[in-house]
């Protein structure tokens, strides 16, 4: 899949800066963030790519500030040897997970070992929100239950959720990249109990869930946390992800609205991911 790259100057530079820019980007389709010594590379999909959306952002009109940003496009091009060549290390959560790749060889031992194939930019596993919801799984009584992956990527959350003895595991994923490559990982870990389906929340209907995963942003959550809860069985789990802490007070106000009862939270680098019980 083709990605934008886009390259933000801030003068002068602050880390409060850059905080409010990846915060504000993340609203929309941006999906990584690499800080740098001029300011912030942001990427999204091409396809996904709105410049008028950019130039909405409120930062931009700041006395504080001088912002300037280009765009350039990154074709797709062989994601696994520019991991192994420049990025991508195992990662390992709570000395109890570790997610890999293939070409990966001195990997600590683990409880569960996640193999996945880094097909495209992104979506390995190193951004905090999939720690924080890796975390959260690793709590939970998975066993012998039903799952939904929202937003699912690369599908490493429902790869972990079956490893945890779940009955089924369904992923679903707007983008097509991810659902040949969700494929190919659940095939890779030998996960007989996952399923993966090309779209978004629409295709939700009559089958429920005793725990739903959804690590995705702001506004498609404010969206569609009320088809989750649909499908949520009584007593249920809601796993969400995706935004800052600045934007919990926003979530939890949608969610008080569907009688969704706040679990638990968890926190990392100003990313946050919340847990929430169906009461009915």
């Amino acid at each position: 899949m083709e990605y934008t790259k886009v390259k933000f100057k801030i003068s002068p530079i602050s880390e409060l800066a850059q905080e409010i820019l990846m915060a504000e980007l993340a609203q929309f389709a941006f999906d990584s963030f690499e800080e740098t010594e001029y300011g912030l590379n942001a990427y999204i999909p091409t396809h996904q790519y709105h410049l008028e959306e950019v130039k909405s952002i409120q930062l931009l009109n700041n006395k504080e500030y001088s912002i300037s940003f280009d765009a350039e496009n990154i074709p797709d091009q062989n994601w696994n040897e520019t991991w192994e060549k420049n990025y991508f290390n195992p990662i390992v959560i709570d000395k109890r997970c570790v997610v890999k790749s293939p070409f990966h060889t001195n990997v600590p031992t683990s409880e569960y070992e996640i193999l996945i194939e880094p097909k495209m930019a992104f979506g390995t596993g190193h951004h905090e929100t999939t720690g924080l919801m890796i975390k959260h799984i690793l709590e939970m009584d998975i066993a012998g239950k039903s799952i939904l992956d929202m937003g699912c990527g690369t599908g490493i959350l429902g790869i972990l959720a079956a490893q945890k003895k779940a009955k089924k595991v369904l992923g679903i994923d707007i983008e097509e990249w991810a659902y040949n490559n969700v494929r190919d990982n659940i095939k890779m870990n030998h996960i007989d109990q996952m399923e993966v389906q090309c779209g978004n929340a629409s295709l939700l209907d009559k089958e429920t869930f005793d725990i739903i995963m959804a690590n995705i942003n702001r506004n498609i959550l404010l969206n569609d946390i009320s088809k989750y809860v649909k499908v949520l069985n009584k007593g249920g789990i809601l796993l969400l992800s995706g935004f800052y802490q600045s934007d919990i007070e926003i979530i939890e106000k949608e969610c008080n609205v569907h009688n969704l009862v706040k679990k638990s939270v968890k926190e990392d680098n100003q990313w946050v991911a919340l847990a929430y019980i169906k009461a009915d």
